[in-house]
């Protein structure tokens, strides 16, 4: 048996075996625009139970892929996340929105453009007067910022998950992406009020939430209603879309951005978004000792526990972890529904430490706030490699594997995996 390098490991994710061709698309599924490159996953069947002995000696040699630390930092929320209502007017511009979603993802599995999308969202959303920057942002935690890998895929066309139910179940398609958008806005619409959308109703749910969930039709006004009925369990799938939109509205390194921030903290110096504000603009120009100060500066002041957050990041990116850590378990201690953002990163660090223990438990609080989180259930399986739990260790990656079957963090861990096994 070979040991398990990391070299070869290029060549087994990129092998012949590995991508199939996409189907030619019906005439009614044609896009404005093809997606570049766009394939379909012919992934192996690893099996659900490890299928032999670890050649541990080669296993030890693994450097297992992880998905990277969350690293947007936020702004707190000036009003409080239950009160945030699904109608209302944009606070982040077209602009902004494009530029968040080309910085998150440089590649978009989009049937048209990054501009052309945001403004079919400010354009459908605007219509019936439902928020358009927040709309977009659930499409972007729904899609995972348009790079998908659940049961939907690109060319349906489906940025919400309208119809899908898990297992393989696709979901409703649409033949452009404006088609798309406006279904995602309607079914949106069918929560948020009772009167009809101002053009033809084109979701194929939309009545059914009219004529079979009374309970619900016209009574979910706000983004953490959504909580537990667009999602389940979704315990926290509102707060995480207005997360979203938070670092959406982030500032960016420009003068007049610092202009912004010194008024702000003028006018209001008792207040933590000013505080926030300003030290985000200080860390994208690159100048961490103005943004640490400003972040514990904020921290006194702030209740939702961004301020800590926000440190946490910037003092694990200026290389401080210990003290990162300390930030993160004051947060989680204060907040521990704060964001599976937070234990994921939490968890990294205790990872980093040689924790795996610690780490594990990290990424199960992660997986608590967003149980469709592969990125953690990823994690939990290198954790238990760490200590040796190889059996753990193998079924949390297929578990991995079933929440994103296209998460190549996933895929490479499974397939190095499996070449440390003993042929029996």
């Amino acid at each position: 048996m070979k040991p398990c390098l990391l070299l070869p490991l290029a060549a087994a994710v990129v092998a012949p075996w590995l991508f199939a061709a996409p189907a030619a698309a019906a005439p009614s599924e044609i896009a404005e625009r093809p997606i570049a490159g766009s394939v379909t996953i012919a992934r192996p069947d690893f099996g659900k139970t490890l299928p032999g002995e670890v050649n541990k000696k080669a296993i030890e040699n693994v450097a297992w892929r992880l998905t990277p630390a969350y690293d947007e930092l936020l702004l707190p929320e000036e009003t409080a996340p239950e009160t945030v209502t699904i109608f209302g007017s944009a606070e982040a511009t077209p602009e902004q929105m494009a530029a968040y979603i080309t910085r998150r993802n440089p590649a978009p599995k989009l049937n048209c453009t990054v501009p052309q999308i945001v403004r079919y969202y400010y354009e459908e959303a605007g219509r019936e007067g439902i928020r358009p920057d927040i709309a977009l942002c659930q499409a972007l935690k729904e899609t995972g910022f348009f790079a998908y890998g659940g049961d939907v895929v690109p060319a349906q066309n489906n940025f919400c998950g309208l119809g899908t139910t898990g297992g393989g179940v696709r979901g409703a398609s649409f033949a452009t992406p404006q088609l798309g958008v406006r279904a995602h806005i309607q079914h949106l619409l069918a929560y948020a009020s009772t009167n009809p959308p101002h053009v033809t109703v084109v979701d194929p749910r939309y009545d059914l939430i009219v004529h079979e969930r009374p309970d619900i039709h016209g009574s979910v006004t706000t983004w953490t209603g959504l909580n537990g009925i667009w999602a389940v369990p979704g315990k926290t799938y509102g707060q995480d879309i207005l997360r979203l939109w938070s670092a959406a509205k982030a500032p960016d390194a420009s003068d007049a951005a610092l202009a912004a921030a010194e008024k702000n903290v003028r006018q209001a110096p008792d207040e933590a978004y000013a505080y926030l504000y300003r030290g985000i603009v200080y860390a994208k120009r690159g100048d961490t000792a103005k943004a640490r100060a400003d972040f514990e500066t904020g921290a006194t002041y702030d209740t939702s526990g961004t301020a800590l957050y926000d440190l946490a990041i910037l003092l694990t990116q200026a290389g401080d972890t210990k003290a990162a850590a300390r930030a993160y378990d004051n947060l989680l201690d204060a907040h521990p529904a704060f964001s599976a953002a937070a234990w994921y990163n939490r968890g990294l660090l205790h990872l980093a430490n040689k924790k795996p223990k610690d780490a594990e438990a990290a990424f199960y609080h992660a997986l608590n706030c967003n149980p469709q989180g592969a990125a953690a259930q990823n994690a939990i399986a290198v954790a238990k490699l760490q200590q040796k739990d190889y059996k753990g260790a193998w079924t949390a990656l297929e578990t991995a594997a079933q929440i994103n079957n296209t998460d190549l963090d996933v895929l490479a861990n499974q397939i190095v995996f499996a070449a440390c096994v003993k042929e029996k």
